[in-house]
């Protein structure tokens, strides 16, 4: 989103002139180029400017060029700070996506908490049906038994019975 503002910036050519007069101003050929030039102000001695006039016109370029190399260096210190205070939002916009990774991070971490806790009552409700379900086997196993043993009671008594009956039978 930043870089779309920063490509939208429109600089007038006015300021683009001034930026790339700036940049070319700190260069080794812009370095050479002020060398010869106060250096061949001096040969206008041979067009016949006394030393005094020479002197003026030297103390006047230099003095210009100071005035126009404060503004361009206030020029570039305004595009730094500008530059600096868009990355000072950016830090604290990343400081605050930070926190609310963080936030987040938490907030994971208490619902990991959470799914364990429910994990482990899972557990121990699985693990009660399944001692519930043994107890029902053995409730279920001893209830069968009893039921058995009562039948063979019964079968037995009606056993004990039919013979009786019969012998009864026979008396008669």
């Amino acid at each position: 989103m930043k870089e779309e503002n920063k490509e939208a910036k429109i600089t007038s050519p006015l300021e683009e002139a001034s930026i790339k007069a700036t940049q070319w101003i700190g260069t080794p050929f812009s370095l050479v180029v002020h060398t010869v030039f106060f250096i061949g102000i001096f040969f206008l001695k041979n067009f016949g400017f006394s030393t005094e006039e020479i002197l003026l016109i030297l103390t006047t370029a230099v003095s210009l060029e100071a005035i126009y190399l404060a503004i361009f260096i206030q020029m570039t210190i305004n595009r730094q700070e500008a530059k600096l205070h868009e990355v000072r939002e950016d830090i604290e916009e990343l400081g605050e996506d930070v926190e609310e990774i963080g936030k987040d991070v938490d907030e994971l971490s208490e619902d990991v908490e959470e799914i364990g806790k429910d994990v482990d009552e899972l557990g121990e409700d699985f693990e009660e049906i399944t001692e519930d379900m043994e107890e029902d086997e053995k409730k279920e196993e001893a209830y069968r038994s009893e039921r058995n043993k009562n039948l063979q009671k019964i079968e037995t008594t009606l056993q004990s019975l039919i013979i009786e009956l019969e012998k009864m039978k026979e008396k008669k």
